[in-house]
């Protein structure tokens, strides 16, 4: 397992992570910075512990905004494929009406015989 020293709000925080993650781990870092920077571009100076809230806030908001845009796009795909399936449905039902037809007539022609 691998050590990263990572720097928030100038406070050194040393993290354990797999090895090869260290670069992602800092930039995950540079993440929440970038929050705090904005938390204290808006007058937010406060204490370290409700910073770090306010960051980790800021930071769920945004996710769970992703996530918003996601799931609509994610439900505007199933409904044109439940559009889709409904006109293949329907099409599957012309046809099976059509060969129920047919079959009719076949065995009323056959019953003349």
């Amino acid at each position: 397992m691998a050590q990263v020293t990572v720097r928030i709000n100038g406070f050194s925080y040393p993290v354990g992570c797999k090895e090869g993650q260290e670069k992602h781990l800092q930039a995950m870092a540079q993440e929440v910075e970038r929050r705090i920077e904005r938390i204290h571009a808006l007058g937010g100076h406060s204490g370290e512990g409700r910073l770090l809230a306010l960051a980790a806030l800021l930071m769920a908001d945004e996710i769970h905004d992703l996530k918003a845009e996601k799931m609509s796009s994610d439900t505007a795909h199933q409904l044109a494929q439940g559009r889709q399936a409904r006109i293949e449905n329907e099409r599957r039902t012309e046809q099976l009406a059509h060969l129920v037809e047919r079959a009719e007539s076949i065995a009323a022609a056959m019953e003349e015989d």
